[in-house]
């Protein structure tokens, strides 16, 4: 089974390029989805998180806003929250690589926007970089809800730069030309990658 890491930056299309994978029968595995899950209600981060932070446990969940205004200038309640999360985002990866592997898929996508910076790639047989023009990819932030340029920055600032992911990987996908101009991109890439034997998992 062959593992590929999806990657890129905050607003760099790496979402659209997710589902161009799925819409092409790859399986794809979110670590953004699996924390979503985990904070919401009876996820098994709940508990945790609580612990820390009880003004965020609303409703029976993580109020992930609350959360995300304490660590946007707090690295040490950062740390704490990751050192929660990142071990319960494996343990969720690892279930779905097994069951992957049990239906003899011949490639999955790790989608982890901090696949280079928590060493994930070192559990894939190859590395795809999202990117885009920086302007476009500001563009595309700003226009978020609740988005501001300071916290767009600070994300940034927890982030490995564009150029070095790109000289890191084994693909870049260009985002900034347009959905069909990635879909073949990302295409290309699975025909390549399906000639490739697995190296990381048994």
């Amino acid at each position: 089974m062959i593992i590929l890491g999806l990657t890129g930056s905050i607003g760099m299309g790496k979402t659209s390029a997710s589902k161009h994978f799925c819409r092409l029968g790859i399986p794809v595995h979110n670590a953004d989805h699996a924390v979503h899950k985990m904070m919401s209600d009876r996820g098994e981060a709940v508990s945790e998180i609580k612990k820390l932070f009880p003004a965020a446990f609303q409703k029976g969940q993580i109020n992930r806003q609350i959360i995300a205004q304490e660590v946007f200038s707090n690295n040490k309640a950062l740390i704490e929250i990751e050192k929660i999360l990142h071990p319960l985002v494996r343990l969720r990866e690892n279930f779905f690589l097994s069951h992957c592997a049990r239906l003899r898929k011949k490639i999955v996508v790790l989608d982890v926007p901090l696949l280079f910076e928590t060493g994930g790639n070192k559990r894939c047989d190859g590395i795809i970089t999202v990117s885009a023009p920086a302007f476009v990819q500001r563009q595309r932030v700003i226009n978020r809800h609740g988005m501001t340029p300071k916290r767009f920055q600070a994300i940034l600032n927890r982030q490995l730069s564009d150029a070095e992911k790109q000289k890191q990987s084994d693909f870049v996908v260009l985002t900034g030309i347009g959905h069909r101009f990635t879909l073949l991109q990302i295409i290309n890439i699975v025909k390549i990658t399906k000639q490739w034997k697995g190296r990381h998992w048994p």
